[in-house]
């Protein structure tokens, strides 16, 4: 019985990395109609794209750093859906970590960096953890719906955050909204001198490794995978569904929270208003690709963060429009939401060789 269930679990993993693998491909292929119909050659602005952003030591950093807060989103998203809760508020998450990371980073003083930045990180994550675990727990206690719940707290937090950067935070003398700037302790050590690239990368990554041995080597993580593929089996083995809810959807808020400290302490080093490219929604599209596997996400956010790099450096010395990577990015949802289509491209070749070897019997038969 356990190994039959292992050789499903297999199957069901390489299905779904198959899936997000022709996603990509089929994206890619529909982008590069679209840009020829726009009049772009699909073939050069590819080779552009990805040509400056893994061409150089600057272009590489520059996709890693892009990938950097994707990553941490990616994370959110993928580990909320593991007990088929949606968080569609890392957004929100991703700006109460980005504040929490700098007001500790600014306004605590006479740490060394090996305490300050811990601290720091250990602050996003405290605030976008109890945002994420606010809204499990009115969908435990009134039933309330998370995806109502989080695109709305997106909305209030990004307000909220906003009037504390141009109100009683505003650095003084600055003419846009902003907090005073971080400590030099609070600061994350960049990989690569003069880019983006820091140690929040290395730290995306370590905790997608640790989240992934949660889920397949720990009690809890068997918790929430059970809870996830069948809540009435998971009630009927004793677990407590909605302490599970609350837990992970507290923890992935605190990690889309992360996300927002590397962007405070290693790109902006203050909080600054509306400092986010959509990464909290880009994350679901990252998490969508990796099959909502937190190690997944890893490769995935580096993907897409090789577009975007791309596209942002050939923008700067070309006409090729920069929204073309959010359209793949909202195809590769579309195509990974669709198994059923997914499949039956998967399986067109045999269909067609069956037919082809059906249509060589009837003429074998029609002659004899």
């Amino acid at each position: 019985m356990k190994e039959k269930t292992m050789n499903i679990k297999r199957h069901n993993a390489k299905q779904a990395i198959l899936t997000s693998v022709l996603a990509m491909v089929v994206s890619l292929v529909l982008g590069a109609i679209l840009l020829a119909i726009c009049g772009y050659s699909p073939i050069e602005s590819y080779i552009a794209i990805f040509g400056s952003s893994l061409g150089t030591v600057k272009g590489f950093a520059l996709s890693l750093s892009q990938a950097t807060p994707l990553l941490f989103t990616g994370m959110a998203f993928a580990i909320a859906y593991r007990v088929r809760m949606i968080n569609t508020g890392a957004e929100g998450q991703l700006y109460v970590g980005a504040m929490a990371a700098a007001l500790v980073g600014a306004y605590v003083t006479g740490l060394p960096s090996v305490v300050h930045v811990p601290l720091c990180l250990l602050a996003a994550a405290l605030a976008g953890g109890l945002v994420a675990g606010l809204v499990a727990f009115l969908k435990n206690r009134f039933g309330a719906n998370e995806i109502i719940l989080t695109l709305m707290l997106n909305e209030i937090l990004i307000l909220f955050t906003s009037y504390l950067a141009n109100g009683p935070l505003k650095a003084e003398g600055s003419g846009v909204g902003q907090t005073n700037r971080i400590q030099e302790s609070a600061q994350l050590f960049r990989l690569i001198p003069q880019t983006q690239l820091t140690i929040a990368l290395l730290v995306g990554i370590a905790l997608a490794v640790i989240l992934q041995l949660v889920l397949n080597r720990t009690a809890f993580g068997y918790e929430i995978q059970i809870t996830g593929y069948n809540l009435l089996a998971a009630r009927t083995a004793g677990i407590n569904a909605k302490r599970t809810y609350l837990l992970t959807f507290a923890i992935s808020g605190a990690v889309a929270g992360l996300g927002g400290a590397a962007m405070s302490l290693g790109v902006n080093y203050r909080f600054v208003e509306g400092f986010s490219a959509s990464y909290g929604f880009g994350g679901i599209s990252v998490a969508a690709l990796a099959a909502y596997s937190p190690v997944g996400v890893i490769l995935s956010s580096f993907l897409i963060g090789v577009l975007k790099a791309g596209a942002i450096t050939v923008n700067r010395t070309t006409d090729i429009p920069v929204e073309f990577v959010s359209v793949i990015q909202v195809l590769v949802i579309i195509f990974v939401a669709a198994p059923t289509l997914i499949r039956s491209l998967i399986a067109l070749p045999k269909k067609l060789a069956g037919r082809g070897k059906q249509a060589e019997v009837k003429k074998e038969g029609a002659n004899s």
